[in-house]
């Protein structure tokens, strides 16, 4: 069993300037925190494993597949693998849990490394 504290994975992350900090990697699994500052682009490129994304703070509109949803604290979004997304509109600095299965960078061209 592994447990995290997710108020110490966001105080790390903020200490370290981290954009992007995996702190879970099992075979099935890779789990990490995404932080954007309002106003900040978000330049990330479709993925090829599935995504859940967490916001676990913050407020932003999230853009996949030709949709648009506003997200806030509590918002759960779940992204398949190669579809284009990414939050727009940040008006509060975002805090994300992001869950990639099989774990990121796992896939290359639908196969498994």
């Amino acid at each position: 069993m592994q447990t995290f504290n997710l108020s110490n994975l966001v105080a790390e992350s903020e200490r370290g300037d981290q954009r992007w900090r995996e702190f879970l990697r099992v075979p099935s699994l890779s789990m990490g925190l995404y932080r954007l500052k309002a106003g900040q682009a978000d330049e990330q490129q479709p993925h090829t494993e599935d995504e859940v994304y967490l916001v676990i703070s913050g407020q932003a509109s999230f853009r996949a597949g030709g949709q648009e949803q506003a997200v806030v604290p509590g918002s759960l979004i779940f992204v398949e693998r190669s579809v284009e997304h990414r939050f727009v509109d940040i008006t509060e600095d975002l805090a994300v849990l992001v869950f990639f299965a099989p774990p990121e960078g796992s896939l290359k061209g639908g196969v498994e490394k």
